[in-house]
C-alpha cells in the first residue's frame, strides 16, 4: 500500500482536489473561482499540468461573455469608469469579472495598485468579481495568465469580462488581442491626439472614450471632434463598424448608458457579420502561437549547452569580438541538435 507521500497518492489527492476546483467554478463559489486562477497562476510545472487539466474541463462552460478591454494612461480615471460601469450593468442583471491587472513591485513582485480598494462598491457585489493580478515582468503589463483566468471567468458564469491593463507600454496589444471590443480611455486635456495614433494605440481601439468631459466641456467637444476627424484616417478594422467617439463622465454617472449601448451595438453588428466568431478564432490561434513562442524561449534558457556558452559569447558580442548574427547561430545551433 503506497504511503501518503507516494506519486500515485498525490496524483490522487490531486485529481480530487482539481475536480472540486471545477465543480466549484461551474456552481459559481467564489472561493473555487479564486483558487483556480491562483492555480493557474503558479509556476510550478505540477501546477502546470494540473491547472491545463482543469482548463480542458471548463473550456466547454466558457465563450458566452463580451469580453472588454479598457486602457488609458493613469489618473484618465479607469477604475472609476469600471466601478460605474459595473454597478449599472449590475442593476441591468449582469454579472461583471475585473481582471485587473497590476504593475508588479520590482522588488517584491507583487501588485502595487489594489483595485479591490480602488472599487468600493463594486467589490462588495456578490454579482461582481475583481481579481488584481501582479504583471510579473511580462511584456507590457499584461499577466501572462489573463487569458487563462478570463475562460475560467466565463465558465463561472460572469457574462461580462473587463480586462483593465496597467495602460503603458505595449499592454494594449496584448489586451486587444484576448477581447471582443478595446476601448481607449483618453483625457480631454492631454495634449496632441495625433501624436497617440503615431504611437500606434489609437489603430487598435474600436471605441475612443474621453473620460472627465465635465471638467471642461468645451475641451472635451474640441478633443472629441479633431479624433474623429484623425481616425479617418486610419485603416478600418472592419467594414461594419466605425469606431466611435465619445465623452462621458464617469464620477458624475453621465454618459455610461450610451456607451453600453455602443457595445450592445457593436457586439450585435460583428455577430450579424460573422466577424465576431472568426475574430475569436484568430485570437485562439494566435494565443497558441504565442504559448508556442513562450515555451521554445524557456526551453532555449534553460538548455544545458546554452547556459553553459550563453554567458563566453554575451561577453564576447559585448566586446565586439564577434557578431550577434554568429553568436545566435552557434547559440541556437545547440538547440536544434535535440530536434
Amino acid at each position: 500500500m503506497g504511503s501518503p507521500e507516494s506519486p500515485a497518492v498525490r496524483d490522487i489527492a490531486d485529481s480530487a482536489a482539481d475536480q472540486s476546483l471545477i465543480d466549484g467554478v461551474l456552481s459559481r463559489n467564489r472561493r473555487a473561482l479564486a483558487k483556480t486562477i491562483t492555480l493557474l497562476e503558479s509556476t510550478r510545472a505540477d501546477h502546470r499540468e494540473r491547472a491545463h487539466a482543469v482548463l480542458d474541463a471548463l473550456l466547454p462552460h466558457t465563450g458566452k461573455s463580451i469580453r472588454l478591454g479598457i486602457s488609458g494612461v493613469p489618473g484618465v480615471g479607469k477604475s472609476t469608469f469600471i466601478e460605474v460601469l459595473g454597478l449599472h450593468l449590475i442593476e441591468r442583471g449582469h454579472r461583471l469579472a475585473v481582471l485587473a491587472v497590476d504593475p508588479s513591485s520590482s522588488i517584491s513582485g507583487g501588485s502595487i495598485l489594489g483595485d479591490k480598494t480602488r472599487m468600493e462598491q463594486l467589490s462588495v457585489r456578490d454579482e461582481a468579481f475583481i481579481r488584481p493580478s501582479p504583471s510579473s515582468g511580462s511584456l507590457g503589463g499584461v499577466a501572462d495568465k489573463t487569458r487563462e483566468a478570463l475562460l475560467v471567468c466565463e465558465a463561472a458564469g460572469f457574462d461580462v469580462i473587463i480586462v483593465e491593463t496597467v495602460g503603458v507600454g505595449q499592454s494594449e496589444t496584448a489586451v486587444a488581442g484576448m477581447t471582443d471590443i478595446f476601448c481607449l480611455l483618453q483625457l480631454p486635456n492631454a495634449g496632441d491626439d495625433l501624436q497617440a495614433i503615431k504611437k500606434g494605440i489609437v489603430e487598435l481601439a474600436d471605441l475612443v472614450v474621453f473620460n472627465k468631459a465635465d471638467l471642461d466641456p468645451h475641451a472635451a467637444d474640441l478633443a472629441a471632434s479633431q479624433m474623429r476627424s484623425a481616425m479617418t484616417l486610419l485603416r478600418p478594422h472592419s467594414a461594419h463598424w466605425t469606431p466611435p467617439v465619445l465623452k462621458l463622465s464617469a464620477i458624475k454617472r453621465e454618459g455610461i448608458e450610451a456607451f453600453w449601448q455602443v457595445i450592445e451595438s457593436y457586439h450585435a453588428a460583428m455577430s450579424a457579420s460573422g466577424e465576431f466568431e472568426a475574430k475569436r478564432r484568430h485570437q485562439a490561434l494566435a494565443w497558441m502561437w504565442d504559448l508556442i513562442d513562450f515555451g521554445l524561449h524557456e526551453r532555449f534558457r534553460n538548455h544545458p549547452g546554452v547556459r553553459g556558452l550563453l554567458p563566453e559569447l554575451a561577453a564576447a558580442v559585448e566586446a565586439g569580438g564577434i557578431t550577434p548574427a554568429v553568436a545566435a547561430h552557434r547559440l541556437l545551433g545547440l538547440m536544434n541538435r535535440n530536434f
